[in-house]
């Protein structure tokens, strides 16, 4: 099919659809004799060699979308982690929509920490081919369980995912994510029983040792170790914590009768995340 005898109004809407150049996607239409899909095939085919060069460049702009499906009883959620080379595309609508349809696919078919499938790279491939840039899955986790909250901060560079052992109200689960996100020091774990072993006895070997050292007899030093592991697991665990919202509260204090807290998830983007699970 000859280049002039492509329609202009075939060209304009594969440009809408590829966000490419006029000239590409008119080339793209003669070579595929007008069929749009077969077009948009051949231009995906033909750019996506040129974004794999690319894989090596610098992406630390993005997006933390969640997911969470289901009825409380029993439900699936995802949490995930975008990655892009600028502010502006992470910020983008189409960019957005593409992060919220990753963590839909991994809501429906992932588990616990996730690498990117074929379905997540055909919708980020949509995003490569129209911006240019090295966009790609960062990290993910997922799970099923009773009933899920979260938060994604505005700016969407923080999202955190708590899976509680029934259902909670609305408020009491944005707020315990809120707190997640917000205090300092970040939960290590969820509560003392879930502390690592390891970190836990240095930590009281330290606080015996200190006090021996400030001349304090063998027992005593015992029971100022037992004081001081208490203010430990209250500053660093979450159910311990004092409420960022109302610090005349635990955490623990926020859950009904018979309610704890499964598992969570903070995911701040390009930084370390904690994935905290009761034992």
């Amino acid at each position: 099919m000859d280049t002039t005898a492509v329609n202009a109004k075939d060209v304009m809407r594969l440009r809408e659809r590829t966000g490419l150049g006029m000239m590409d996607c008119k080339a793209a239409l003669a070579e595929a004799g007008g069929d749009m899909a077969k077009a948009e095939a051949i231009l995906k085919e033909r750019l996506k060699g040129k974004m794999d060069t690319r894989t090596d460049r610098a992406a630390g702009q993005g997006r933390i979308a969640v997911r969470i499906d289901g009825a409380a009883g029993s439900q699936r959620a995802a949490i995930v982690e975008m990655r892009a080379e600028t502010d502006f595309t992470a910020k983008n609508d189409e960019f957005v929509a593409m992060a919220d349809a990753v963590a839909a696919i991994a809501a429906k078919d992932g588990s616990g920490d996730l690498s990117v499938t074929p379905a997540m790279t055909a919708r980020i491939d949509e995003i490569r081919l129209k911006t240019g840039e090295n966009v790609s899955f960062g990290r993910g986790v997922a799970a099923a369980g009773a009933f899920f909250g979260s938060y994604v901060h505005h700016d969407g560079k923080l999202g955190v995912l708590i899976e509680t052992s029934a259902a909670i109200p609305a408020d009491v689960a944005l707020g315990i994510c809120q707190h997640i996100a917000a205090n300092v020091p970040t939960p290590m774990a969820i509560g003392e029983a879930d502390m690592p072993k390891d970190l836990v006895d240095a930590r009281r070997r330290e606080a015996i040792e200190e006090a021996k050292a400030s001349g304090k007899p063998a027992e005593i030093a015992e029971k100022m170790a037992v004081g001081k592991m208490r203010k430990f697991f209250e500053d660093h665990t979450l159910l311990g914590q004092k409420y960022v919202k109302d610090e005349k509260k635990s955490v623990r204090e926020l859950l009904p009768a018979g309610v704890t807290v499964v598992r969570f998830v903070r995911m701040p983007l390009g930084g370390d995340h904690v994935h905290a699970r009761a034992s």
